[in-house]
């Protein structure tokens, strides 16, 4: 049993012997509460968790054994039953980080279904959320936690008609839990209290089975409204083991921790791969990477607790690589980045500044969360990584139609994906029996449509070259283009916009918004950001500027064709990158195999070293011509 679970995983070419043997065979746990009571069992009174109460107190954290998170968990799962939640209901978590918020998301994997929402949507849409999740309980942060959120929670458990508000208190002994005033017609109560009286033991209502789903991650898509993927136990147990799998997470590893619960990684790469091994993961508080005092005193936090491995996005590790190291970190041994493309000077800083090796990963919530990842001892320069043991990639290209045509390796098209992570569907509606699934347009034959354009090698090394669907990423956050769209649309000047993503040396990409204008429009692009800025339901979402043309580009059928927009997008951001560089005679935003690629035209004079370094801190690709 142990050689099936634990096959050798040090490189790309061990994954065909891998995969000689069924993934039925391996002997994987059914669910996420199988793996938490597997855990529990094996190493007892190992540390399980140390979550800092922020990154001032990094040195005060709660700690937990395996055996305590056990014991948290069915009180806290017997909490919910108690109050109403079955194997369909959902149980909706809004607040950032906190011990108790680790606790209760896997407690609502026992008991319903978790649903993990990002408290800065805007109140409609996780209002939205929150009835589409079927609902019956909102857990929140407390007031002493996170007073915005907790009055935000008040309103939202009226409106959406949930059966009762639970308050989460501050990572903090010492922080006041006072009163909480009531809410018509929804029981308030503070979660730790319900829970001081529940069984500890056992969890007392129906245990889950592989197929059950087991959470809903919101993420964007093609509506102003996130949509809700579904991922079954099964599927989180099968990502989680196949990270766990990898030399990123070894027998020894201490992992770090700092992206928030409602993001997939956060819950799948740093709560459940670990639990396989019996790892101790390091949680950084409320604001996570948003805190300035994690990143002053980062490099001894994981000096204090020797810190092998860390999840996170490039941006941190932009900030990372400017942030003098003054301790001992030779315990971390390599950094997992993803979310978002890398640009190369990030790398190179990075990995200059510290020694330690960046890996890229590959993923998305529709597949979980993770499909590839690299190798720190056996580098492929351009890829993402390769794909993970039995999940299996290849090209396409989907014709007006709609129809599939695979593509050798090597040649771009659609990246696809199959195997045991990809989601049954997203939420499109509830019947007595629960969610109503559907993966109309996304799901083909058993496979996933990624959206993002691709090749892949003979071994399946995945190598990005865009993206063929519309999404935004801003430091790794999704941001849905419609968002925009709409709220410049009800401007009375504007007739037409489209929102895409400008390349950014710090976030990866920002929004920009091109508009049409209705004849003698007297407003200008200024006010129309300001406008667009004031109304977006996320301030994430607000463009950084608005573009005004006579007309927006369109497909031979009269379609919006937004690739050409994103080339000029890039046209504008590497002008504006190069502006005090001398001797550069154009900049073009170029469209290639369906990827955006920015053409610099050098004077023979041109200090191209100086070009070639700037154009290393974007993530786009780039070619230099001399004149």
């Amino acid at each position: 049993m142990t050689d099936r679970l634990w096959p050798t995983y040090d490189g790309p070419d061990d994954l065909a012997a891998i995969e000689a043997v069924p993934l039925r065979d391996r002997g994987l746990p059914d669910t996420a509460y199988d793996l938490l009571v597997r855990a529990a069992a094996l190493w007892p009174t190992r540390t399980a968790l140390s979550v800092l109460p922020d990154g001032e107190r990094w040195q005060k954290p709660a700690v937990r054994t395996y055996a305590d998170l056990l014991v948290d968990v069915h009180r806290y799962a017997n909490v919910l039953h108690a109050l109403g939640v079955r194997r369909t209901d959902g149980v909706a978590l809004l607040s950032p980080n906190c011990d108790e918020l680790v606790t209760v998301t896997l407690a609502a994997e026992v008991a319903g279904i978790a649903a993990p929402i990002n408290s800065g949507l805007s109140q409609e849409h996780i209002a939205q959320l929150l009835r589409t999740s079927g609902v019956r309980v909102l857990v929140a942060a407390g007031p002493e936690l996170a007073p915005e959120v907790w009055e935000r929670a008040r309103t939202l458990a009226v409106e959406a008609g949930v059966d009762a508000l639970l308050a989460l208190g501050a990572t903090d002994p010492d922080s006041p839990g006072g009163e909480l005033e009531p809410v018509d017609d929804v029981r308030v109560d503070r979660l730790s209290a319900l829970a001081a009286e529940q069984p500890h033991n056992t969890f007392v209502g129906e245990r889950p089975s592989g197929t059950d789903l087991a959470a809903l991650f919101h993420t964007g898509g093609t509506t102003g409204t996130p949509k809700l993927a579904a991922h079954t136990h099964a599927n989180q147990v099968s990502d989680a083991w196949t990270i766990s799998t990898t030399g990123l997470l070894h027998q020894d590893a201490v992992v770090f921790a700092a992206l928030p619960l409602f993001h997939v990684n956060a819950l799948i790469v740093t709560v459940l791969a670990p639990l396989f091994r019996g790892l101790h993961v390091i949680w950084g508080g409320p604001q996570g990477y948003r805190d300035p005092d994690l990143f002053a005193h980062f490099w001894r936090i994981v000096e204090r607790y020797r810190v092998t491995t860390m999840s996170a996005v490039p941006t941190v590790y932009s900030v990372l690589a400017g942030t003098p190291v003054d301790a001992d970190i030779g315990s971390l041994r390599c950094a997992v980045v993803g979310a978002s493309p890398l640009p190369q000077a990030v790398r190179e800083s990075f990995e200059s500044a510290t020694g330690i090796r960046l890996v890229e990963g590959y993923g998305l919530t529709e597949a979980t969360c993770v499909s590839a990842v690299g190798f720190p001892q056996h580098p492929r320069p351009g890829s993402v990584g390769q794909r993970l043991p039995y999940q299996h990639v290849k090209t396409v290209h989907i014709g007006a139609d709609g129809e599939w045509v695979d593509l050798p390796a090597g040649q771009v098209g659609v990246l696809a994906i199959s195997g045991p992570t990809v989601f049954p569907g997203y939420v499109t509606g509830r019947t007595p029996d629960g969610p109503v699934l559907d993966g109309t347009g996304t799901l083909h034959d058993g496979w996933l449509n990624t959206g993002d354009l691709a090749w892949v090698d003979p071994e399946g090394f995945i190598y990005l070259v865009g993206r063929a669907k519309d999404l935004i990423i801003r430091g790794g956050h999704n941001i849905d283009p419609v968002v925009i769209e709409s709220v410049l649309l009800a401007h009375p000047a504007v007739t037409a916009a489209q929102a895409v993503g400008r390349p950014d040396r710090h976030a990866g990409e920002v929004p920009v918004v091109f508009v049409t204008l209705a004849p003698n429009a007297s407003v200008d692009a200024e006010e129309l950001r300001a406008w667009a800025g004031a109304h977006v339901p996320e301030q994430a979402a607000a463009p950084k500027a608005v573009i005004v043309l006579a007309a927006l580009p369109l497909t031979h059928i009269g379609k919006p064709f937004k690739p050409a927009l994103r080339a000029e997008a890039t046209r504008d951001a590497v002008a504006d990158a190069l502006r005090h560089i001398p001797s550069i005679s154009s900049v073009r935003g170029t469209i290639e195999d369906g990827a955006i690629v920015a053409v610099i035209r050098l004077a023979s004079d041109a200090d191209e070293a100086s070009v070639k370094e700037i154009l290393g801190h974007f993530a786009f690709t780039w070619r230099l011509e001399l004149s």
